[in-house]
């Protein structure tokens, strides 16, 4: 069994031309999903990884600012941004306004970020009454979420369903505050 260097030469060089090949078509890979659009200048290898490099880092940031802002939206704070935060925050008195137009019943609840639950007794007492439930909603600004509620009222209950609907959300907000 004989060793034939000039064969261990052809199959390194053969293993390396595979190997660069390969990095070729991971680079090529990298720089369509970093630049989608086509670009009519040539960059050089270093300038697209470089790009590519600061692409991900841009993506990771955005990324980030969006669970924040997901996070803010739904009322979801970090443990350092409450106890930066004032003593008060969250806390506010309940408000409610009830508009009926026909047989749509439009609910209007402003809360503190501490009263969600309000919003499902709201949902609870307006669906114990008959009411249809249509859409409902929420919004965060700051420290207060406004609630919006929308349903419809049978036929039946468009003179003494309202008043009873309106009666209870009132009684129920105003002892809750």
């Amino acid at each position: 069994m004989e060793h034939n260097p000039s064969s261990s030469i052809n199959d390194r060089k053969t293993i390396e031309k595979n190997r660069r090949n390969q990095m070729k078509t991971l680079y090529s890979k990298l720089h369509s999903l970093v630049h989608p659009h086509n670009t009519k200048e040539a960059m050089s290898l270093t300038d697209q990884i470089d790009e590519a490099a600061n692409y991900i880092k841009k993506l990771q940031k955005n990324l980030e600012k969006l669970k924040q802002k997901r996070d803010s939206l739904m009322g979801v704070e970090k443990p350092k941004a409450r106890m930066k935060s004032t003593t008060n925050v969250g806390l506010r008195s309940p408000q409610i306004e009830i508009n009926m137009m026909g047989s749509a019943l439009d609910v209007v609840l402003i809360t503190g970020l501490d009263c969600q639950f309000m919003f499902n007794e709201t949902i609870r007492v307006i669906h114990e009454e008959g009411a249809e439930i249509v859409n409902a909603s929420f919004s965060v600004v700051d420290d207060t979420v406004f609630h919006t509620i929308h349903s419809k009222v049978g036929e039946s209950g468009l003179g003494c369903g309202v008043a009873s609907i309106t009666e209870r959300l009132k009684k129920f907000v105003y002892d809750a505050s």
